[in-house]
């Protein structure tokens, strides 16, 4: 079947075109939302602006039959009329926009989705937009809910619940177990589907750039004892250490923490406007004290001269700890650290702005000692806090 020629009149063209000129946005944005070609609007503006535009014989095929020029009543109802086109084709955008586009193809997920936004636009509008009947959208709204639909809203509400108990830092994996915790026996393929229909994810983290230590100094350099084999069975039997940065409006703020590699519990850490070595011993000082470690741990860092200087090394030697260093510019010898301090930064860092030191402090305590060591589930552990890791090996 051909397709018919649409026709336009110099009207909608000119305002089109002025559309075009007082929005400050692109001919692809404004030929979307107008539902035509970006190069037909180019070709009036073309033309306006030579002040020539085309029309038609008179008696072509498709032509309109001349007129005498409008009346101001005339235009005013003219740009009124597709005012009111313009706003209908903005609408169906949004609506658009709005749907997940996970409801394709699943009416039953479309209705659900038509019922809180009829507030916002016409349902006959977003039926039709969104390819269903009204008439299914009414006889929807008035059969009884299902035993299936009324058991996804009570787990939805939970996933919810947890979700914002969180502070959004959960995805499907862990709001699954936090729900098996409390005894749900929903599968975690349908806590993932309930979540990607209704738009709840956890906090997106940032591209991983890796940043290695200046080990450019004269001081002593430990073994590599671990050799990236990341297990302990035990805790207090191996301990991982290094620094991270924090920015705050006062300046940079360093963060040295001691990581226990069985039960992934961070056992000390320390703050400071500094990276002198009273940094990294405040932290042993914090994780020996806590934890009294027996004869034989291993303590485990960078290469750093804040764990090569002589008082780190005799505060080692106090414990009876054997020291060692990853190799130098890697990283990965250090991973389970590298992986705290990346989730510190997704799940706290990106979420605040401080204006001091003693602020970030108190954030930073908060979320080591309250949340990341008694309340985060961690994925290395099957989904188990620090805290009860370290209880079951005792």
């Amino acid at each position: 079947m051909a397709k018919t020629r649409r026709e336009f009149t110099p009207e909608f063209k000119r305002e089109a075109v002025a559309l075009l000129e007082s929005s400050g946005r692109s001919q692809m944005q404004i030929a979307a939302e107008l539902g035509i070609q970006p190069s037909m609007l180019r070709q009036w503006r073309t033309v306006l602006m030579d002040g020539s535009v085309q029309q038609r014989p008179a008696g072509a095929p498709g032509s309109a039959p001349t007129s005498p020029v409008a009346s101001p009543s005339d235009q005013a109802a003219e740009i009124a009329r597709l005012r009111r086109e313009l706003d209908r084709t903005r609408m169906e955008r949004d609506v658009l926009k709005k749907r997940d586009r996970h409801l394709c193809g699943d009416a039953q997920m479309t209705f659900a989705f038509i019922e809180p936004h009829a507030t916002t636009w016409p349902v006959r509008l977003m039926c039709r937009v969104l390819g269903v009947s009204p008439s299914g959208d009414y006889g929807w709204r008035s059969r009884p809910e299902s035993a299936r639909s009324a058991s996804n809203r009570q787990l939805l509400d939970d996933v919810q619940r947890i979700h914002a108990e969180h502070q959004r830092r959960y995805g499907s994996p862990r709001v699954h177990a936090a729900l098996r915790a409390e005894g749900r026996t929903a599968s975690r393929g349908r806590v993932e589907r309930l979540m990607r229909r209704h738009g709840i994810r956890a906090l997106a983290g940032r591209r991983f750039r890796p940043c290695t230590t200046d080990s450019r100094h004269d001081l002593p350099i430990a073994s590599n004892l671990l050799k990236q084999l990341f297990s302990a069975a035990l805790p207090n039997q191996v301990w991982l250490a290094d620094i991270t940065y924090l920015p705050t409006a006062e300046g940079w703020l360093y963060l040295a923490a001691v990581l226990d590699l069985a039960s992934r519990k961070i056992v000390g850490w320390s703050m400071r406007d500094h990276m002198r070595t009273e940094l990294t011993s405040a932290a042993l000082m914090m994780a020996t004290q806590r934890q009294r470690p027996p004869a034989g741990l291993i303590c485990h860092s960078d290469r750093g001269s804040q764990y090569a200087a002589e008082a780190y090394r005799r505060q080692l030697a106090d414990i009876h700890a054997i020291p060692s260093m990853s190799r130098a510019g890697c990283c990965y010898d250090n991973a389970p650290m590298e992986s705290f301090f990346h989730t510190l930064k997704v799940e706290l860092l990106h979420q605040r702005r401080w204006a001091t030191r003693d602020e970030a402090c108190r954030d930073l305590f908060a979320y080591i000692a309250g949340y990341y060591n008694r309340q985060r589930l961690h994925s290395a552990l099957g989904y188990i806090t620090p805290e009860q890791a370290e209880r079951n090996a005792c």
